[in-house]
């Protein structure tokens, strides 16, 4: 399985950015995906998540901000990030389980600063 994210930037506060994650060895509309993020100094924090049915889920820091959505083809996990704020800093990774297995992409980088 392998993840690989990409999106992230430097915007100002109130911007928009798209992550995208594509998977490979998993099919995403049939996996339970999450997107997390770490922000410097930080523990990994949970952000939002899809369902095999495809309910989405997110965290009350993004919530009405952050949408989490996927796709058949190509196989990509997406997060669709409005109003950005400075406090959304961080490195954001893509995540699925298939347990004991546990997979995680590199990360991308988000930074929103004025």
């Amino acid at each position: 399985v392998q993840l690989v994210e990409s999106g992230g930037g430097l915007v100002h506060p109130g911007e928009s950015l798209r992550l995208s994650c594509v998977a490979s060895g998993i099919d995403v509309s049939t996996s339970w995906m999450y997107w997390y993020r770490q922000a410097p100094g930080k523990g990994r924090e949970y952000v939002a998540e899809i369902t095999t049915a495809g309910s989405p889920h997110d965290a009350d820091s993004v919530k009405g901000r952050f949408t989490i959505s996927r796709a058949i083809a190509p196989n990509t996990l997406y997060l669709q990030m409005d109003n950005l704020q400075p406090e959304d800093t961080a490195v954001y990774y893509c995540h699925t389980d298939n347990p004991p297995a546990d997979y995680w992409g590199q990360g991308t980088q988000v930074t929103v600063s004025s």
